[in-house]
Order: C-alpha cells, then structure tokens, then sequence
C-alpha cells in the first residue's frame, strides 16, 4: 500500500543497541509508512542530521526514558516534540506504549494532543586546564565524589549572591523533569515539571543544616570546586560526564529552548506519580 501523504516528516530516535527495540521499529515501519514521511531514523548518541532535525514535525523516541533524556539533548534547541514510546522498564517520561502511540498518533500530528514544555539546562566547566566540556541538560547535572571517595567541598553561588558551601558526598542540580531521579531519591522535592525552577539537592552534607532547595532559574548557578577528588566528576542526565579538578567552574544555566514532550492524554503528572512511583500511597495500600 502505497504511503500516504499526509505532510508530517517524523524523525526516529531509537536505543537501537538493544536488539528488541530495533526489532519493533523494523516491524512498526510499514505502518508508519502509510501514514507518515519518515526522515531518517537515528541510533540514539548519534548525531542527528542537521535537515531531519530542521524538518521534523514530530520525533518518535523507541527505547526507555534514557532514551528520551538522551534525545532531548540531541535535539536541543529544535523545538521538535518528542513522544517517547516505552519498550524499557518504567516508562516515567516515555508515557506511551507502541499501541497507544498508534492509538494516538494521528491526534498529534493533527495538533490535538500539544505538547507539554520543559525546562532544560546548559552547563559548562570553566577554568579547567584538563576538561572542556558544555552540554545541554534534560534532566541533572550531578556533582560526584568519586575515587578515593573523600568528602568533596563545592561553593554554590548564584548570581552575585553565595547560596552556600557544601561538605559532602556532592550535589545535584536537577531540572523539574529531572526531579522525580537521582533528585528524588536523596531526598529532595518533586517538581511539576512544566515549572521554571531548579532544585539543588546535596548529597550525605556533613551538616544538620543543610536541606535542598528550590530556586528561579533566571540567574546562572556557579559551582566552584573548593577541594575534589581525582576521580570527581560532573555527570550529566547520567549519561555523559566529565573530570571536575580543583578550582574549575561549573556554570549552570536555563536554555533558551524548553524541550517538548508529548503527554499521555490518560495519564496526569499525579496519576504517573501514583502508577509508577508509589505516590500518596499509605501501608493500605502496599
């Protein structure tokens, strides 16, 4: 059957590196052939060629949410939406099934299911000898303590203003996306994440005083490293990372391109929480 012409270019990410997600994007490409232009499809970490990006109205992402992190980074600045279909384990940010993305797709090419916009990051370490590194942020930009695992020291600043120093094993600065990850789990606050915030979260702090935070995202954050490790680092979304020596600079700052991810018309930021997370839930209900 012949493709139809239906004027939507879609681009295709996909963690390709796992033998079941190419697997279904093979046997899900007659069936978007017949209903939409595919430009190219794109093992995820690849570059993405620069006229799919330009003329994509619609990025389908096969994987997991890694995958999903990943894409945004690879599209940053395009304003492409992306809809994550789910062929990992929890399906947090990648809300879809590859039957309710079927079930779906003609009403976001049809503009009736919007996108949701999120705010990203960029960061970038300065006054390094040894690293060069910037990148763009979907998720976090965790500060770790690394090998030989000795309390590190980090100066945050913001603006002109010291929020503080902190003593320990490191710190995140999370997006509101990225809130529900790493952020969550030591223990810092759950964001809505169409909110234009940052959480900054320390890590075991030698302190009783030390409590994360939630701070606007209109001044860049500075992270000075105070006294590291040789095996410190800067890790991004969990996915690429670099050295941090002694003295370098870590500059953190909103992105002019929120990232555009399509949601679940079924499925409410609370409701995720609940499904996936375990959210409101008393012994009850375990």
């Amino acid at each position: 059957m012949a493709r139809k012409d239906t004027g939507k270019k879609v681009l295709i990410i996909a963690n390709s590196v796992r033998p079941a997600v190419a697997e279904q994007v093979q046997l899900l490409r007659p069936w978007l052939d017949e209903h939409v232009e595919v430009l190219d499809v794109v093992a995820v970490h690849q570059p993405v060629p620069a006229q799919a990006a330009k003329e994509a109205t619609l990025c389908l992402v096969f994987g997991g949410d890694g995958t999903l992190l990943a894409a945004a980074r690879m599209l940053a600045g395009s304003r492409v939406p992306l809809l994550g279909v789910n062929l990992g384990k929890l399906g947090f940010l990648a809300e879809f099934d590859v039957e309710h993305m079927q079930k779906h797709l003609a009403d976001v090419l049809a503009g009736k299911i919007a996108p949701t916009e999120r705010m990203m990051l960029n960061v970038r370490v300065t006054h390094c000898r040894r690293h060069t590194f910037e990148s763009p942020v979907a998720n976090d930009v965790v500060f770790a303590a690394g090998e030989p695992f000795r309390m590190i020291d980090l100066l945050v600043e913001r603006g002109d203003e010291e929020i503080a120093r902190y003593p320990g094993d490191g710190l995140i600065v999370s997006t509101p996306t990225g809130s529900t990850a790493y952020n969550m789990s030591a223990g810092g606050p759950i964001m809505e994440p169409t909110l234009d915030a940052i959480a900054i979260t320390p890590l075991a702090p030698y302190s009783l005083s030390m409590r994360p935070l939630v701070v606007a995202s209109s001044q860049v954050i500075r992270v000075t490293a105070v006294r590291v490790n040789a095996g410190s680092a800067v890790i991004v979304d969990g996915q690429v990372s670099t050295g941090l020596c002694e003295g370098d600079v870590v500059e953190i700052r909103k992105a002019a391109t929120p990232v555009r991810i399509i949601p679940h018309p079924g499925r409410p930021f609370f409701d995720t929480l609940t499904r996936k997370l375990q959210w409101g839930r008393g012994p009850h209900s375990l």
